[in-house]
């Protein structure tokens, strides 16, 4: 399976696209998985399956801190597959531009 036929496929859920958007949102520092499960109302084992299908696609990446498991997106590979969607875009007319990628701001910088 293609790196973006994988992301997509681990997108195409509800609660996994829900689940990567807050993360997106959440910016460099993530959202221990606490945290997450908070924001989307899941039970515990579902949100780890999901979070299992979105690492496997390399769109999620996780660090232990002690007792707590923090979460963030990745946002190069996000940024991969919106290159590898628009690569084509337009027919290369000079007129149509897709939107740059997301570069996101460390807090205090």
């Amino acid at each position: 399976m293609t790196p973006a036929l994988a992301a997509l496929s681990a997108l195409g859920h509800e609660s996994r696209l829900t689940a990567f958007r807050r993360l997106v949102q959440a910016g460099p520092e993530g959202l221990s998985v606490g945290e997450l499960r908070g924001h989307l109302d899941l039970p515990p084992a579902t949100l780890t399956a999901h979070l299992n299908v979105l690492r496997a696609a390399g769109l999620v990446r996780d660090q232990r801190e002690g007792r707590v498991i923090r979460v963030r997106a990745d946002y190069a590979q996000m940024d991969a597959l919106i290159a590898y969607l628009t690569e084509n875009c337009c027919a290369g007319s000079a007129t149509c531009a897709p939107s740059p990628t997301c570069k996101p701001h460390r807090k205090g910088t």
